[in-house]
């Protein structure tokens, strides 16, 4: 068993040196928390984790499939770039532009690197390619998304024709609002060789734009042959997404991605005027994540877990999937860390892809010293500031008989001047008695 150290587990902990160091982590996201309250939004009180937890256990019990170490559920069926979304490995998604002609409150395109430059210029995509396919580079899915991609047509055909070219096995995607997915865009799409098309649905917008996006959804069904929708799930829209799904499932689509809402730390006075709060921990590892979206939005994961329940009570036939935030930051995590060559006491977890070590502090050091002595365990690492005692999880299970505390450290790989470093995100709480090393990590 894993005690996450939050402000309300912090003091269970016994051993003061131990206590002290899991206090550093503590200010690190306290102060992170207060950086996006600063931006102007507030953050809500309860955590509600356990919550989500039971409610992912009872959606498994009727039949929903978990995945990602239950970052993600669905029903039905999943796209298989999603499911390749887990790793990241052969997966490429590029851009025109980030030009839009929308302006979503939510949008956290601004947050991405050189968004002022990418608004106004345009990427060559198809040097793009054939570029990753002379420097031979496995590509297995791509996608293109934007801004909204359809603003440079010809230039969206011509990729498409490019992927087919360079790489005529990998399945294509798009992205777009559908505002101008119309016949003969959809009829050049098909000629290009697309397989996939995923269209946005805003739920503020006025019943007459919804429909217009609705009746593209069932024109693009006559021509790609996997249409989905994705979006973003906004708390307090629970009876406009019910009816939602139950028509998307009569246009016999192939499926929904039930996004876990963002607040991309800007537009803060539109997420207060909606009422809506940041979850109390957005990240269960709080890391500089390469994905843009933001912090997630209180109330959208609870709505979204129930619109599963909802479809599979409905019996619904498409696919239903919900996408968390936590689901979308594994593939950074697996790219940075596996198969990489470890430190003699770092474990690679296939929970969430980061390094995992063991780690006793104070007056639990010569207790389990002297336990490594007696067994002959001898790849241990001293450090004297702060001081602890680090080892790899495996020889926690060979400490049952000590009454001590044990940190259990989540750290990840780095590139820094070319060469690779240990950064420590985070440590929890584990005893030897408590601990399965099978579940645990």
């Amino acid at each position: 068993m894993i005690v996450e150290i939050t402000p309300d587990t912090h003091e269970q902990i016994r051993n003061p040196a131990f206590a002290a160091y899991a206090g550093l982590y503590l200010d690190i996201y306290r102060n992170f928390m207060a950086q996006v309250r600063a931006t102007g939004i507030e953050i809500v009180e309860e955590d509600n984790t356990r919550r989500t937890q039971r409610r992912l256990q009872e959606l498994q019990e009727k039949g929903a499939k978990l995945r990602n170490s239950d970052r993600s559920v669905f029903l039905n069926r999943i796209s298989p770039a999603c499911v390749a979304c887990q790793k990241g490995v052969g997966s490429a998604t590029y851009f025109i532009s980030l030009q839009c002609h929308r302006d979503c409150y939510y949008c956290f395109n601004p947050n991405q690197v050189d968004y002022d430059y990418y608004s106004d210029h345009q990427r060559d995509l198809s040097e793009e390619l054939a570029q990753a396919r002379s420097a031979g580079h496995r590509i297995h899915h791509l996608a293109l998304t934007g801004g909204e991609p359809l603003v440079h047509k010809e230039e969206t055909y011509e990729f498409f024709r490019s992927a087919r070219q360079y790489y005529p096995r990998a399945h294509s995607r798009l992205y777009t609002t559908g505002d101008q997915a119309n016949d003969d865009v959809l009829q050049s799409l098909q000629e290009s060789g697309l397989q996939e098309i995923r269209f946005s649905i805003r739920m503020h917008d006025m019943a007459r734009g919804q429909r217009h996006t609705l009746e593209r959804i069932a024109r693009a069904t006559e021509y790609i042959p996997t249409v989905m929708v994705e979006m973003p799930v906004l708390p307090g829209t629970r009876q406009e997404m019910e009816a939602l799904l139950l028509e998307l499932d009569a246009l016999q689509i192939h499926s929904i991605n039930l996004l876990e809402f963002c607040y991309p730390l800007t537009n803060a006075d539109e997420f207060r005027q909606r009422d809506f709060k940041v979850k109390r921990r957005p990240y269960k590892t709080l890391y500089n994540y390469w994905y843009a979206g933001g912090v997630p939005i209180d109330g959208s994961e609870a709505l979204c877990l129930d619109l599963v329940e909802f479809a599979l009570e409905r019996e619904l036939t498409m696919g239903v999937h919900y996408c968390s935030l936590e689901n979308k930051l594994t593939g950074q995590n697996y790219q940075q860390n596996a198969g990489k060559a470890l430190p003699r006491t770092a474990y690679f977890s296939e929970n969430d892809y980061l390094l995992k070590s063991a780690k006793v502090f104070g007056t639990d050091i010569p207790k389990v010293y002297n336990a490594f002595r007696k067994n002959g365990y001898r790849n241990f690492q001293k450090n004297d500031e702060p001081r602890f005692l680090e080892f790899h999880v495996s020889q926690i299970e060979t400490l049952r008989d000590l009454d001590i505390e044990i940190g259990l450290s989540t750290s990840t790989l780095e590139q820094r001047q070319g060469d690779e470093y240990v950064r420590e995100l985070k440590v929890d709480l584990t005893t030897p008695q408590t601990f399965d090393m099978a579940r645990d990590v």
